[in-house]
């Protein structure tokens, strides 16, 4: 089927299937508007793309192939240039679209930057929402703007999410504070541990909607993003935990955001392309 706000891009390569049909729903949102440090947001969902290509779809891990999984590919959304209001609407009415005729597909979005997961959330309505990410992104607007990529969390906290963040090791004293006052937990990366995760994630009402920022990964693995942070996590930090919520809670939808650069084989979009088939397999196991 066409989607209103999507348009044909480069897409994986395997064999997809219609997204009437799939399990795992792909779709791109290539947006940098309120890029506040380094650009290239917007190559993203491109550039992860194209490092799938770097990548076995048989995971050892799991012994699993992912291209046997039904996965569809709808493209990119068509953003509105310096607007993340008006692209997340797009992004909003698109899952919209999608679950109008397939209820049961887990959307994936690929980014992009971190503010377009708003309209995501919105679309799908969960009860929790888990946060890999370097920073707090509490901000009541940040460059006047209330839907710059700093604020994500505080406008999903203002929906009636629960809200649980790992990884943070950057935010101001009025977003901790905001945090406290508001009940929403968060771990520094230098605190983290399974156990932590556990242990705030399993009481937490689903579905759940899961985000990374790969700003939360150690620097070393993401170069290229568009705030990036010393300090951060082990990729199989990540994917253990990633694996205990497929095993453990119900998922409604997942991104990989703040995917930057502009070279294809970029080192960020390898972190993000085996991010997303572990996901995937994760839920194929």
């Amino acid at each position: 089927m066409e989607f209103l706000y999507t348009y044909e891009n480069m897409k994986l390569e395997f064999p997809l299937v219609p997204p009437e049909k799939a399990g795992f729903v792909i779709i791109g949102v290539p947006f940098d508007g309120t890029t506040s440090f380094k650009p290239g947001a917007r190559f993203g969902p491109t550039l992860i793309r194209h490092a799938t290509l770097n990548l076995e779809s048989y995971i050892l891990d799991y012994d699993v192939d992912v291209a046997e999984l039904p996965i569809a590919d709808i493209g990119d959304v068509s953003v509105v240039a310096g607007d993340p209001r008006k692209t997340a609407n797009r992004v909003k009415a698109t899952i919209e679209e999608l679950l109008s005729v397939n209820g049961d597909a887990v959307p994936i979005l690929l980014g992009g930057e971190h503010s377009q997961t708003l309209g995501a959330v919105e679309a799908l309505r969960p009860r929790s929402y888990v946060v890999f990410d370097a920073h707090l992104d509490l901000r009541e607007r940040y460059e006047e703007n209330p839907y710059n990529h700093a604020c994500v969390a505080r406008r999903i906290s203002e929906l009636g999410v629960r809200e649980v963040m790992f990884g943070i090791r950057s935010g101001t004293k009025e977003e901790v504070d905001f945090a406290e006052e508001n009940g929403i937990a968060w771990v520094h990366a230098r605190d983290y541990d399974f156990d932590a995760f556990v242990e705030l994630v399993e009481p937490l009402p689903e579905p759940i909607y899961l985000s990374v920022d790969v700003d939360a990964f150690d620097i070393s693995m993401v170069p290229s993003t568009g705030t990036p942070e010393a300090g951060g996590l082990g990729f199989w930090d990540v994917i253990e935990a990633v694996e205990w919520m497929v095993k453990n809670k119900k998922i409604v939808g997942f991104d990989i955001m703040e995917v930057a650069g502009e070279n294809l084989g970029d080192i960020t979009a390898l972190t993000a392309a085996k991010l997303l088939f572990h996901f995937i397999g994760a839920n194929g196991k």
